[in-house]
């Protein structure tokens, strides 16, 4: 059997990327879409290069580090189809294991940066994992994993208040380090942050080292760790103690469900909740059939279907009431099985309400509802 051709590996040529002599790259795919079907340019790209395929994003490892006992930090290099994060977001990560694809999020280490930029995961192995314990230790750089779309809204604003408060434990420091590190690249004013972090001991402290130095050389950044092997735990009140001016503070906590409960209680007792930002890791639940949300027109741009779509009815549902063939995994918003790439419009998430929209972003059809007139590439 012949083999397709290889083409070097690495960034798509200008003519392919529409960003040198080709501003006109998108009609011209599109052009060419009739002599594909039914797959489409963006497929073939995608057989010769992965990273090349906007329609299914995929990145390649370029490098693994060790980050401590049974964790590593991956640094992947994003194709095309890559949109850029905010800090404090994570990502959907696509792992072939055994000729199955696993679907995990984690939280983005990296800073913020334009979407051509490496991006880092710092993984923490499960014993009881399947997916963690083969990206920590049997991944080597070369190995491309599918990504899904930044999400999440534990994020830093784009105009962070000066006084900042971190409290963290455990993994719970990594998407909290992405902050961290974009603030030491672009700190604005002068700033006043505060971390609180809690790890077992010395050696199970993520970014043990870094976190040393970047205190050493940011006079901005103060930063605190408990070890609760030989110490106590982060509650509320040692929180208070060692930040007294927690109420003037916009903070962030990520860690187990008990630090959560209890700084989310004190807060609120405190008048101040609206500064609190918690990242809890399991899925919101999905907004009811009534919940108050516009709709809007959904065309299929390949079948041409076009059908009006409620509000608050997920558009995998709607496409398939329509006769549109629609890819599908769990329909529960965990594996990244119904990814779609959105060509116009915006889409509404119905586990939390917000909105987004990027043309060429890839939406989860099982979790995503119409948010007034789109297009998607099915």
């Amino acid at each position: 059997m012949s083999k397709l051709p290889r083409w070097p590996s690495g960034p798509l040529p200008p003519s392919l990327t529409g960003r040198g002599r080709w501003p006109g790259r998108r009609a011209a795919l599109a052009a060419a879409s009739w002599l594909t079907s039914p797959l489409s340019p963006d497929d073939y790209l995608g057989l010769l290069d992965p990273l090349w395929s906007a329609r299914h994003p995929a990145g390649r490892v370029s490098a693994v580090r060790p980050e401590g006992p049974g964790a590593a930090t991956l640094t992947i290099r994003p194709g095309r189809g890559w949109h850029g994060h905010r800090p404090g977001q994570y990502l959907p990560l696509g792992v072939e294991i055994d000729g199955v694809r696993h679907w995990r999020t984690y939280s983005l280490t990296s800073p913020a940066a334009d979407r051509t930029a490496e991006v880092t995961v710092t993984v923490k192995a499960r014993a009881d994992g399947t997916v963690s314990p083969h990206l920590v230790h049997r991944t080597a750089p070369g190995t491309v994993l599918r990504l899904g779309p930044a999400q999440g809204e534990f994020t830093l604003p784009r105009a962070p208040r000066r006084r900042l408060l971190f409290v963290t434990a455990g993994s719970g420091i990594t998407p909290v380090m992405g902050m961290l590190r974009t603030l030491a690249r672009h700190p604005g004013p002068v700033p006043d942050v505060l971390l609180l972090h809690s790890a077992p001991t010395p050696d199970d402290c993520l970014f043990r080292t870094e976190l040393s130095v970047l205190e050493k050389e940011l006079a901005w950044l103060t930063v605190q760790v408990t070890h609760t092997r030989t110490g106590p735990r982060l509650t509320a009140r040692r929180i208070a103690a060692a930040c007294p001016d927690w109420r003037d503070r916009d903070a962030w906590v990520c860690g187990p469900a008990g630090l959560l409960d209890a700084t989310e209680r004190q807060w609120t007792a405190a008048g101040v909740r609206e500064r609190l930002r918690l990242e809890r890791f399991h899925l919101a639940p999905v907004l009811p059939p009534g919940a108050d949300a516009v709709g809007g027109r959904v065309r299929f741009a390949r079948s041409g279907t076009e059908v009006t779509a409620p509000g608050a009815t997920p558009l995998l549902a709607v496409g398939e009431a329509a006769g549109v063939p629609m890819p599908h995994g769990c329909r529960r918003g965990i594996c990244f099985g119904c990814l779609v790439p959105l060509l116009d419009g915006r889409v509404r998430d119905l586990r939390t309400g917000e909105q987004r929209g990027e043309p060429g972003e890839s939406i989860q059809t099982c979790v995503s509802a119409a948010a007034g007139p789109l297009v998607l590439d099915l």
